[in-house]
């Protein structure tokens, strides 16, 4: 569905007698150079995306890209427009999952096409924050790109942040005194951060290009904007790489200290039964049904046997308490 369209000049938003659908009427309006004409949509029909292809003359393979979604971050020219494709992300704590939308840019000259699809992708505060700043918005479809990737940057470092706090409590976990199973966390963390990174890497190349006024078709005076969403983007590359390698750490830790405590297990089961095997060897012999065994027929020797047992126990105890098997 179309969310919103609006024309914009001079760095405002006019109003105009039309139907947000009527595509075609919003595009006559356009009279002075630097007019402009934003339409929103949210995961459209086949058939409202080919009206504003239609209305734009939007190129065929983008408009299927964009309807169809789930795809790779990527910038293209097609003709005289760009197509845009970003990933947006939002986190659920609950789940330590990562969730992830797509938003789909169309850019020409006097227009720009926005196509949402997800429920983490909303593109009103950009919108609004347009609108608040008319220094942003005299550059036309090229502050409009700058929002969007500015306000899907945003959400790049809302994500890091809960990462970051839920890989410190892996790492508190994995180095406590408590015997913990953290690998399925490390594992489920590890595969959200492969996420992330499948939305952040892709985009460093379109942002730089935009950054240093290398795309035809978008304002050079809106390059310093874009240097600023480039260096957040940068930040949260290196955080989720840094991220990634500390869960890799983490999870060696995690296997090593497995790996003690079996150790120690071992040890103390081997105690427990030296511990038994002693008596139990001494209780064999006495208990052998042979006429001449030594001290048989003496009147303490039940008694003997009995602590010869709990003495040889307690030597062994004492020695496995001091080399720390026990």
């Amino acid at each position: 569905m179309i969310v919103d369209s609006a024309l914009y000049r001079k760095g405002g938003r006019v109003d105009v007698d039309c139907a947000p659908q009527d595509l075609h009427e919003l595009r006559s309006r356009i009279t002075d150079t630097g007019d402009f004409v934003w339409v929103g949509l949210h995961q459209p029909t086949e058939a409202e995306l080919e009206d504003v292809a239609i209305a734009f003359g939007l190129h065929p393979l983008a408009v299927e890209d964009a309807f169809k979604a789930h795809q790779r971050p990527k910038l293209e020219r097609y003709e005289d427009s760009l197509f845009l494709v970003l990933k947006t992300l939002w986190y659920v704590d609950e789940d330590d999952a990562v969730e992830t939308g797509e938003i789909n840019v169309f850019v020409g000259e006097d227009f720009v096409v926005t196509v949402r699809h997800g429920k983490g992708s909303q593109l009103q505060s950009a919108r609004t924050f347009l609108e608040s700043d008319e220094t942003v918005l005299v550059h036309g479809p090229s502050a409009v790109v700058y929002a969007v990737c500015d306000t899907v940057v945003d959400g790049y470092m809302a994500v890091v942040d809960e990462l970051q706090i839920d890989v410190d409590e892996v790492e508190e976990s994995v180095f406590s005194p408590a015997r913990t199973n953290d690998s399925v966390r490390i594992y489920t963390l590890k595969r959200e951060i492969a996420e992330v990174r499948r939305a952040v890497m892709p985009l460093r190349d379109p942002m730089r290009r935009f950054a240093t006024g290398a795309v035809t078709g978008m304002d050079e005076q809106a390059a310093p904007f874009f240097r600023d969403v480039a260096d957040h983007l940068s930040q949260a590359a290196d955080v989720v790489e840094t991220l990634d390698g500390l869960l890799s750490t983490a999870f060696d830790a995690h296997l090593a200290r497995i790996s003690v405590q079996q150790n120690d297990d071992m040890r103390k089961i081997s105690a427990g039964v030296g511990l038994v095997a002693a008596p139990t060897l001494i209780a064999g012999v006495y208990g052998m049904n042979f006429a001449y065994i030594p001290e048989l027929r003496w009147h303490l020797g039940y008694f003997f046997a009995l602590f010869l047992m709990f003495g040889t126990s307690g030597v062994l105890w004492v020695w496995f308490k001091k080399s720390g098997w026990l």
